[in-house]
């Protein structure tokens, strides 16, 4: 696809993502309005690089959306380095080095990856879905990052017990688990990010129930809507030669 049209899909994507925020901000700043509660919180620092972050990368998502368009990476790393920005700010420094020194070179790897014609084989470069011993290696991934990041939030951060702050430390691991799987797997156009994707927003919006934060609750739920749209547009553009797991092989 010509280069050119490349970059204006990225740019519409971010005109539509400024839209449905601006939309969303409206009625979160509407029902403050009619009900007794406090969604939009400008006078926080760490609040407000989280807003642009999430702009972008509802951007980035909808950018990538289409496997051809690489350009999207281009945003998420932008939308990372304000997250890194965000975490540090919240102290959360696991975070921080996670989006610093892990997903801005993921990204990088997959704007080299994804701007070739073909991957390393000469085969044409598409999206697939992980055979049967890198899905194994992968869930097994997903769970030893989890319980990692638990440990290191028991002991590191928050000096406390195994047994405490269960729920918060898990979905917290897991967000970052799966969110690091799914980086990683779109560097090589693999299907099955995306369902590490919609376990990320899943997880977010359970976590920000627990730890009831109102407006990252519903951010997450819009997360889920995109991140699952997307992850069905990739799903039907896969061959079922490229079916991997899913056909048993």
């Amino acid at each position: 696809m010509n280069q050119t049209l490349l970059w204006r899909a990225l740019g519409r994507n971010t005109l539509i993502s400024i839209l449905l925020f601006g939309a969303l901000l409206g009625l979160l700043w509407l029902a403050e309005l009619l009900f007794p509660v406090s969604l939009l919180k400008w006078h926080d620092p760490a609040w407000c690089v989280g807003i642009p972050a999430s702009i972008i990368g509802v951007a980035y998502i909808l950018t990538i959306r289409d496997p051809q368009n690489y350009t999207g990476f281009y945003a998420g790393i932008v939308m990372s380095a304000l997250l890194g920005v965000q975490f540090l700010l919240q102290q959360q420094y696991d975070s921080t080095f996670l989006f610093f020194f892990v997903f801005i070179p993921f990204q990088m790897m997959s704007i080299y990856k994804w701007s070739r014609k073909k991957d390393d084989g000469g085969a044409s470069f598409e999206p697939k879905f992980l055979d049967t011993p890198r899905l194994i290696l992968s869930v097994s991934m997903l769970v030893f990052i989890t319980l990692g990041d638990y440990l290191l939030a028991t002991y590191a951060f928050q000096h406390n017990g195994l047994t405490d702050n269960i729920a918060v430390k898990l979905f917290n691991g897991l967000l970052i688990s799966s969110s690091f799987l799914a980086n990683y797997w779109l560097i090589y156009r693999k299907t099955d990010s995306w369902i590490y994707w919609i376990v990320y927003s899943a997880a977010g919006i359970v976590l920000f129930v627990i730890i009831n934060n109102i407006f990252s609750i519903v951010l997450f739920l819009f997360f889920l809507v995109i991140n699952g749209s997307a992850g069905i547009a990739w799903i039907k553009m896969t061959k079922p030669e490229n079916y991997g797991w899913l056909r048993g092989k």
